[in-house]
């Protein structure tokens, strides 16, 4: 059974697991680097302040009981317009629901937020995470995203009405 959670900044155990799970195990996928988050700075006050920023939603799937996907809900800098951002799927929970139902929970809390259009970037060559998104009913902008951190790559934004 698939369910899902809103962490607070107390939680910061559980997102760091996962964080660090998905920077490990698809470092192709993020802009952020495992480095950003190892040493100085994996420190619990800087984790708390990631789920602690003003308005967001963060959220944790499980797979009968065990963690297996996260996602954030942000707002954005436009009026009306939210984000979702670090999304991640862990290789036992793919192709099982739990993309689907993060990005589902995540327009929702955007709705009830006073959003219009919920706006997300995917790295470029990342199939899996685009083909999640398209069949969720986002489509690209034709924006250019920012560099990822290969210095090569850019991500794609992608957006949907709400």
């Amino acid at each position: 059974m698939i369910t899902t959670f809103v962490l607070d900044p107390e939680d910061w155990q559980i997102w760091r697991e996962l964080r660090l799970a998905a920077l490990t195990e698809a470092p192709y996928a993020f802009g952020s680097q495992l480095a950003d988050w190892q040493g100085e700075g994996d420190r619990p006050d800087r984790w708390r302040a990631r789920l602690a920023i003003p308005g967001s939603r963060n959220l944790v799937a499980t797979l009968d009981g065990r963690p297996v996907g996260m996602a954030s809900g942000v707002p954005a800098d436009q009026d009306r317009v939210a984000e979702l951002i670090s999304m991640y799927v862990a290789p036992a929970g793919r192709r099982r629901g739990v993309g689907e139902l993060l990005v589902r929970t995540v327009e929702e809390w955007a709705r009830q937020s006073g959003a219009h259009t919920l706006r997300l970037a995917v790295a470029e060559g990342n199939e899996g995470a685009l083909a999640l998104y398209r069949r969720t009913g986002f489509q690209e902008t034709g924006e250019q995203g920012d560099l990822m951190p290969d210095g090569i790559r850019r991500e794609l934004v992608l957006a949907k009405s709400l």
